[in-house]
């Protein structure tokens, strides 16, 4: 059986805020590690039931990005929903809710703009 390796490397500031967070994967097609300003990490414990989770940004990470950052994984979600459980509907009313939610934060910038 094959294996596959996900490093994450976190630099931290003097109050361990992450500075800087780099990622790498033994398949990925990228030669060098990547520079990330986000991440969002989650496992299922089975035993448990509980969704296990780490979520990091760096003091780089613009208000707008994060919004971006959640659309976009929101998206993503639905995306692996739709796959792993055929769920048409229920997918459906997720990514209309990404949607609002996106949508909603770009009318409350047009307002702060004014």
């Amino acid at each position: 059986m094959k294996e596959s390796t996900i490093k994450i490397d976190v630099q931290l500031d003097d109050q361990k805020v992450p500075d800087t967070i780099w990622w790498s994967a033994t398949d990925s097609t990228a030669d060098e590690r990547q520079l990330a300003r986000a991440m969002m990490l989650s496992f299922w414990d089975p035993a448990d039931k509980a969704a296990l989770r780490i979520d990091l940004w760096t003091k780089d990470m613009m208000v707008d990005e994060m919004v971006d950052f959640f659309y976009q994984s929101m998206m993503g979600m639905a995306d692996t929903l739709e796959r792993s459980t055929g769920q048409k509907e229920l997918v459906h009313d997720f990514r209309h809710f990404a949607r609002d939610f996106f949508k909603k934060f770009q009318e409350s910038q047009r307002q702060e703009n004014k």
